[in-house]
């Protein structure tokens, strides 16, 4: 696991070692173990890299690596079947000179060029330059696990795992990118190719890149995506065989480290599967970890110790109080791009936890996302079975309204919309009503009210002719889970020198979930992730299977109407805010004042809140 860098000059200039370095060291908490670079005899390329050492711990994995004396590679990631393709290109006639996946990479790459990528397991973003061909190939996992961002201005192309690096270099100023602020306070993130920054981007997940030095043309690619049109018709039986070998197989290959192993412990059906498997592949108690909260409606430590005791694994547990949003500024420094996911504080202080006592932490995400979690995923089932009567929603609002009935009204007056509509009105942070309010005229004229709902209208049809629950679930696979969780899982982890690993997010299981009909995965109105509890029947307790779900999310609604509020209006309404000119300062109080735990604008608060403090962290 690594930070990677590099610096490109397509016409004119010349990269610097101490370009390089200043990259390499805003990042040098990805790999705190060894720092290496590489610039190209013409001085129009330099690659840089901060190593974590995982696997292989010998200098032979320092990294740029060069490869037969032609390939230079920069890697941040993990493949866990080298080994398995290392033997195949040995009988093919590749040597080697280390046990890492690095060489097996390049080799790969030498053989098969592009289509290497279909030949990878694992997490991964990496640099490979071709010498003798002059080119860059760019490539990010298929799930979007390790981040790969870029700056290109048609002279230079910058990249890093983390854009903190790019802003390092003096030929590129930050300017923040009004339209993707618009598209942030729809969805709490941005998704790929925005950053928030003008002329700064991330690649997507499942994609490449190609910077072809001689012509300077930059082209991108898509390798892989999420299939939802082929179903399997199997039993219930067969699915659970499916399944638990499937999972079985991707817990076993991301134990393989010549470092300590953990694992983050909520006491939900993923993480708690995790830990199970975990503690039967292992010889020694697993080591977890586990937030805690004063507020019974948030804390999950009884779930989570109910595991804890059954497969006896060394348990830390770290409670979290509203004193621990102290660190916010430092969060949102570290996070870069705007973010309003509360739970990156809580993710924080894990991985800070945890990499005192471990070098890898398994977790459980993907779990909601591949199997139908969130209980949004009951009402697009709903909605798909309303469909039919949609025109009849007009009369339906009527009569609502003539009996006095608010929450009727609401419901039939939202049934009229497209049904993709209703989806994005069960995840959006703010509403296009809630931003005419929000937003100052210069602002609108700014973002001149660009569509941000069209970002999801595009995941939907992307997944093709599919029924729409599968549709949904196309896009917070392709949308949610890289953008949101594993954005910041990595981010948190990496910032304290911890390799994140997420077993259900192996391609294999996504695309074995893929398979399955959605009536597997929602049963009727009352159990989501239906068959993957049946399967983990019998290896984890049904009282964690069953159980309410939390969300891994702060007492927000109650921190923000007690000890929060003061924090958010000494910044969101101090004379000198950075988005004082961007929103309407009356709106703004009306939404801190009038909150609390039952008139709940928690979401919308801390929205706005980390963005303020971005401006003031990446602006000032």
């Amino acid at each position: 696991m690594c930070g990677i860098a590099g610096k490109v000059f397509l016409n004119g200039g010349e990269v610097r070692e101490k370009d390089i370095l200043l990259m390499t060291r805003k990042i040098a908490h990805r790999g705190p173990d060894d720092e290496g670079i590489y610039i190209s005899k013409d001085r129009k390329v330099g690659l840089g890299n901060r190593r974590l050492a995982i696997i292989d711990l010998s200098t032979k994995g320092h990294m740029p690596m060069n490869y037969m004396g032609r390939y230079w590679i920069t890697y941040n990631g993990e493949i866990y079947n080298f080994r398995q393709e290392r033997k195949k290109l040995i009988k093919l006639g590749y040597k080697f000179v280390s046990n890492t996946d690095t060489e097996v990479i390049l080799a790969l790459y030498d053989k098969y060029k592009e289509k290497c990528l279909g030949h990878l397991r694992g997490m991964f973003a990496f640099a490979i330059y071709d010498t003798k061909a002059k080119k860059i190939f760019f490539a990010r996992d298929r799930l979007g696990k390790k981040p790969l961002k870029y700056y290109f201005d048609g002279r230079l192309f910058c990249f890093a795992s983390e854009l903190k690096a790019i802003l390092t270099q003096p030929e590129i100023t930050a300017v923040p990118d009004h339209s993707a602020i618009n598209n942030y306070l729809t969805y709490g993130y941005l998704h790929a190719p925005l950053t928030g920054f003008v002329s700064i981007y991330k690649l997507e997940p499942g994609h490449y890149l190609v910077l072809d030095l001689k012509t300077g043309e930059l082209y991108k690619s898509r390798y892989w995506r999420p299939d939802f049109s082929e179903k399997l018709d199997l039993s219930e039986a067969d699915w659970k065989e499916r399944i638990l070998s499937t999972l079985e197989e991707s817990v076993r290959l991301r134990m393989i480290a010549d470092v300590p192993v953990g694992a983050f412990l909520s006491g939900g059906v993923d993480s708690s599967a995790v830990v199970a498997m975990m503690s039967r592949m292992s010889k020694n108690p697993v080591k977890t970890f586990t937030i805690g909260f004063k507020e019974k409606s948030h804390d999950e430590t009884a779930h989570a110790q109910r595991i804890v005791n059954l497969f006896k694994t060394d348990h830390t547990t770290l409670e979290v109080t509203p004193e621990s949003a102290e660190i916010l500024p430092e969060v949102v420094r570290q996070y870069e791009e705007p973010y309003a996911d509360n739970s990156a504080i809580i993710t924080y202080l894990v991985s800070k936890l945890a990499s005192k006592h471990v070098t890898v932490a398994l977790n459980g995400d993907g779990g909601d996302e591949l199997f139908a979690g969130y209980d949004r995923y009951f009402r697009v089932k709903r909605d798909v079975m309303l469909g039919p009567w949609r025109a009849l929603a007009l009369l339906g609002q009527l009569v609502s309204q003539s009996l006095g009935y608010p929450r009727g009204e609401r419901f039939f007056k939202k049934l009229k919309l497209p049904i993709s509509d209703r989806y994005l009105s069960y995840i959006h942070f703010f509403s296009e009503a809630d931003k005419a309010k929000l937003y100052s005229d210069s602002f609108k004229a700014l973002v001149k009210f660009s569509d941000s709902s069209s970002v999801i209208k595009e995941r939907l049809a992307e997944a093709g002719d599919v029924d729409f629950p599968d549709r949904v679930l196309y896009a917070d696979i392709t949308g949610f889970l890289p953008e949101d969780l594993l954005t910041k899982v990595d981010l948190a982890s990496m910032a304290f020198g911890l390799e994140g690993r997420s077993p259900f997010i192996d391609h294999k299981m996504v695309e074995l979930t893929c398979q399955i009909p959605f009536s597997l995965k929602v049963k009727g109105f009352s159990i989501a992730k239906y068959i993957l509890k049946k399967s983990l029947e019998g290896l984890v307790p049904e009282q964690n299977l069953y159980r309410k779900k939390f969300g891994f999310t702060i007492p927000l609604g109650k921190w923000l109407a007690g000890d929060l509020k003061k924090y958010a209006k000494a910044f969101l309404l101090a004379p000198d805010a950075r988005t004082k000119n961007l929103f309407d300062e009356n709106y703004v109080k009306t939404l801190i004042n009038t909150h609390s735990e039952s008139q709940d604008f928690g979401t919308k608060l801390w929205a706005l809140l980390t963005l303020e403090l971005w401006f003031r962290e990446y602006f000032d």
